[in-house]
C-alpha cells in the first residue's frame, strides 16, 4: 500500500506568457534562503520583479513541499478583513476562515507541508504580520515567500532586496548581448516585432536605453514594446529629448529609482493614443482583472465607443499596460499594480473616477442580480463561476455602495442578491459581514431589507447561529406583514422550519414545511419549493418515514432536470442518496451518491459531498473494508471541519459513531491514525476520485480525477 501520497494539483502558479530573464543567483540565492528558514521577503521598489522572481522560485520547488506550493496574490485585495478568506481561497481550504481570528485556516494548514507565496504585501503590512506569525507558530511544516515593498517586520523574517538588472558600463567594449537587461529587452522586442535582433548598430542604442532605465524590468518592458512604431534608436532620441519625468509626489518621488520607474510609466502612457489613455485610466477600477465584456460596460461612453473596446484592449496588451491570461478558454485582463497605481492617480485627477466607479459597481450589481436568477437553470453554473471570477470586483462595488454618500441602497440589493453565491461559495462569514453592513445603512423599511435580513438569517441558519437566525426571520416577517409582502411572509415560515429542523423539533419543522410548499408553488416561487423539499426530505429521513422521504427526494431531481440545472441535480442527487441511505435503502443510497460525485461539475456544493464521502465511509465499514473506510472518515472530515457542523453534532451522530468505533477496533488506533490522516490531506477532487474507486488503496498522483 503506498504511503501518503502527494497532492495531485499541489500549486496554483499562474501560467506565465513570456520568458523569465536569467537571475539564476538571485533564485538560488532565494531557494538557499527558504531551506534554511521559514520565512523569507523579497523587498524592492514596484516594477524591479520581486513578483516574477518569487514565481520563478516556486516552480523550481513542488516537489519539495508534501502539500504543494500555492500563490495568494494580495495587489487587489484592500480590506484586512478578507486577507484570511484570500489565502484560504488559494489553497484549497474546504470553506471559509474565520474573519479577523483565522482559526479556520490556522487549523487546516497546522498539518501541511507547503510553500505559501503571499504576492504584494505592502499595503496590508500589519495585517500580514499578524497572520504570518500566528500560520507559522501553529503549521511548523509550513514555509512562507512573501514579495512587498516593505518588511513585515516579524520574529524570524530573513530579507532579500531585489535589485534592479544590471546594465552595461559605459566605455567597456563588452557585448552588451550577454547582460542581463540587454536580454530582457531584446527577448520583449523580438515579441512585440517578430524578426528584431540585437545587432552590431543598434547594440549601443539598446544599451544605452537600459541605462537610462536603470536597469528596472518593467521599465525596460515598456520601452521595448516601443520597436513595433519605431527603431530604437528613436526610443533613445525620446528618452534624451523629453527627459522623464515623475508625477511629482509621494512615495514615488523618495528614491530615484522609483522616479525612473514612475516616469516610463507616465512616459508609456503620453505615447498612447487618447482613446488608449481613457481606457488605461477607467480600467484601473477593477480590482483582480476583468473580460472583455467587463471592460465593454464599464470604460466605454465619453470618448470611447463600445465597438472600439476590443481594439482599445488589445493595443494595451501590445504596449504591456495590460497582461492577458486564458482561463477555461477566457480571456481574461489586469495591470500590474505600479501602472494600475498611475491609472488610478490620473482617473482622479481628471474628475471622472466617481462616475466609472458608479458604471462598475452597476455592472456588477446586475452580474449579481443576473446570477441569482440564474439559480435553478441551465445557466445556473455560468453564473456561480462568473462571480467567483469576479470576486474581488464584487467586494470592490460592495465598497462602493457602503461608503459613497447615497448609494447605501444599491449595496442593500446587491448583498442580497449575492445570498445564493455565498452560500454555494461557502463564504458565509463574509456575506454575513456585507449584509449587515447594508442593513447597518439602510433601516428604512423596504422590500430590499426585507429581502436582506432573509439572505442574512439565511447565512446564520448555515452556520448554525440559532439565535441571531431566529431574530432576524422574526423581524423580516414583522416587516414583511407592515408592507403586505406576501412573498417575504412566506419565506419567512420556511425559515423558520429550517430553523426548528436546526435546533432538533423535528416534528414541527417537517409541519412547517408541509405547510409551506403549497404556499410556495402557489405563488411560483421555484427556488424556495426546492429548498423546502430539500428540508423535508432531511426531516422525514430522521422521523423514519422512508415513503415520504424518497418521494419528496425524486420532487427535488424531477425540478432540477426539468429546469436543466446541473449543479442543483447534483446536490440533489447526494442530498437523496444520504437520506435514502439513513431510512435503510442503503444499496439505492449508495449508487445515488456515487452518481452524484461521477457528475461533471465542480465541487461547489462542498457540504454536500461531506455527507457523500461520510455515508461512503460508513458502507466501507458495513462491508469489512476498514482500511478504506478510515481514508474516507478522513476525507469528509477534513471538510466538515470548515463547512459546517461536524457529524458528531448532526443528525449523522449514530452512524457516524458506529463506523467510528468499528473501524478503529479493526485497525488498531495506529493504522486509523494513519489512514485516516492520509484521506485529510487529499484535495477534494483526489477524495472524490478515491470514492469512485472500489479498491483499498490510496489514489495514484498521475491518475485523472472521474469527476
Amino acid at each position: 500500500m503506498a504511503g501518503v501520497c502527494k497532492a495531485r494539483f499541489a500549486r496554483n502558479l499562474p501560467v506565465e506568457l513570456t520568458s523569465f530573464v536569467d537571475r539564476r543567483g538571485e533564485a538560488a540565492a532565494v531557494k538557499r534562503l527558504l531551506r534554511r528558514h521559514r520565512m523569507v521577503t523579497l523587498t524592492g521598489g514596484p516594477g524591479v520583479g520581486k513578483t516574477r522572481l518569487a514565481l520563478w522560485v516556486a516552480k523550481q520547488m513542488p516537489d519539495v513541499f508534501l502539500d504543494g506550493v500555492w500563490l495568494v496574490e494580495l495587489g487587489a485585495l484592500d480590506d484586512a478583513r478578507f486577507l484570511g478568506q484570500a489565502v484560504a481561497d488559494a489553497v484549497g481550504m474546504p470553506g471559509e476562515s474565520e474573519p479577523a481570528m483565522w482559526d479556520g485556516l490556522t487549523l487546516f494548514l497546522a498539518d501541511k507541508d507547503l510553500l505559501l507565496v503571499l504576492d504584494g504585501c505592502e499595503h496590508l503590512v500589519d495585517a500580514c504580520a499578524r497572520l504570518v506569525t500566528g500560520l507559522l507558530s501553529a503549521a511548523p511544516g509550513l514555509r512562507v515567500l512573501v514579495t512587498s515593498r516593505q518588511a513585515l517586520g516579524i520574529a524570524g523574517e530573513w530579507l532579500m532586496e531585489v535589485a534592479p538588472l544590471p546594465v552595461p558600463s559605459e566605455g567597456r567594449r563588452s557585448s552588451p548581448a550577454r547582460n542581463d537587461a540587454v536580454r530582457l529587452f531584446n527577448q520583449r522586442a523580438a515579441i512585440a516585432r517578430p524578426g528584431f535582433t540585437l545587432t552590431k548598430a543598434n547594440g549601443a542604442a539598446v544599451a544605452e536605453v537600459c541605462r537610462r532605465l536603470e536597469g528596472i524590468p518593467l521599465a525596460i518592458e515598456l520601452a521595448a514594446v516601443r520597436v513595433r512604431a519605431m527603431p530604437v534608436e528613436g526610443i533613445l532620441a525620446r528618452l534624451t529629448e523629453h527627459p522623464l519625468k515623475t508625477l511629482g509626489a509621494g512615495a514615488q518621488a523618495a528614491m530615484p529609482r522609483l522616479q525612473t520607474m514612475w516616469a516610463a510609466i507616465d512616459w508609456s502612457f503620453r505615447l498612447c493614443s487618447p482613446p488608449e489613455q481613457r481606457l488605461w485610466m477607467r480600467a484601473s477600477v477593477f480590482s483582480g482583472g476583468f473580460e472583455l465584456d467587463d471592460a465593454e460596460h464599464v470604460c466605454s461612453g465619453a470618448g470611447i465607443d463600445a465597438a472600439q473596446v476590443v481594439e482599445l484592449v488589445a493595443g494595451l496588451v501590445d504596449k504591456s499596460v495590460l497582461t492577458c491570461s486564458m482561463i477555461e478558454g477566457l480571456a481574461r485582463y489586469r495591470m500590474l499594480e505600479p501602472i494600475r497605481e498611475y491609472g488610478t492617480e490620473h482617473l482622479a485627477r481628471s474628475g471622472e473616477i466617481t462616475l466609472v466607479r458608479m458604471c462598475h459597481r452597476d455592472h456588477f450589481a446586475e452580474l449579481a442580480r443576473r446570477a441569482e436568477q440564474q439559480f435553478l437553470t441551465p445557466e445556473e453554473l455560468e453564473g456561480f463561476d462568473r462571480l467567483a471570477r469576479e470576486h474581488a470586483n464584487a467586494r470592490a462595488a460592495l465598497e462602493i455602495c457602503m461608503t459613497e454618500p447615497g448609494q447605501a441602497r444599491a449595496g442593500l440589493e446587491m448583498a442580497g442578491n449575492l445570498q445564493t453565491y455565498f452560500t454555494m461559495s461557502a463564504h458565509h462569514h463574509e456575506g454575513r459581514y456585507w449584509l449587515d453592513r447594508a442593513l447597518s445603512l439602510n433601516p428604512e423599511p423596504s422590500p430590499a431589507r426585507t429581502k436582506a435580513l432573509q439572505a442574512d438569517a439565511w447565512l446564520a441558519l448555515l452556520l448554525a447561529e440559532w439565535q441571531t437566525a431566529r431574530s432576524l426571520i422574526d423581524e423580516s416577517l414583522a416587516l414583511a406583514e407592515r408592507l403586505e409582502d406576501v412573498s417575504a411572509q412566506t419565506r419567512g415560515s420556511l425559515f423558520r422550519g429550517i430553523l426548528a429542523l436546526g435546533c432538533g423539533d423535528v416534528h414541527r419543522a417537517v409541519a412547517l414545511l408541509e405547510d409551506v410548499l403549497p404556499r410556495l408553488w402557489a405563488l411560483d416561487d421555484r427556488v424556495g419549493a426546492w429548498n423546502t423539499l430539500r428540508y423535508l426530505m432531511d426531516g422525514t429521513a430522521l422521523l423514519g418515514d422512508a415513503g415520504r422521504c424518497r418521494v419528496f427526494g425524486e420532487q427535488c431531481l424531477e425540478m432540477a432536470d426539468r429546469a436543466g440545472a446541473s449543479v442543483t441535480r447534483a446536490h440533489a442527487l447526494g442530498l437523496h442518496g444520504v437520506t435514502q441511505w439513513l431510512t435503510g435503502d442503503h444499496e439505492r443510497g449508495t449508487r445515488l451518491i456515487r452518481e452524484r460525485l461521477a457528475a461533471t461539475v465542480p465541487p461547489i456544493d462542498r457540504w454536500g459531498i461531506a455527507h457523500c464521502l461520510e455515508v461512503l465511509a460508513w458502507n466501507a465499514a458495513a462491508e469489512n473494508n476498514p482500511e478504506r473506510a478510515a481514508r474516507l472518515l478522513g476525507c469528509a472530515h477534513a471538510i466538515w471541519r470548515f463547512t459546517a457542523e461536524p457529524p458528531t453534532k448532526r443528525h449523522l451522530t449514530v452512524h457516524h459513531g458506529i463506523c467510528n468505533r468499528q473501524t478503529r477496533a479493526a485497525l488498531g488506533e495506529q493504522t486509523f491514525g494513519k489512514l485516516f490522516d492520509e484521506g485529510t490531506r487529499f484535495p477534494i477532487d483526489q477524495a472524490i476520485a478515491y470514492a469512485l474507486t472500489h479498491e483499498s488503496r490510496t489514489p495514484d498522483v498521475h491518475e485523472e480525477p472521474k469527476s
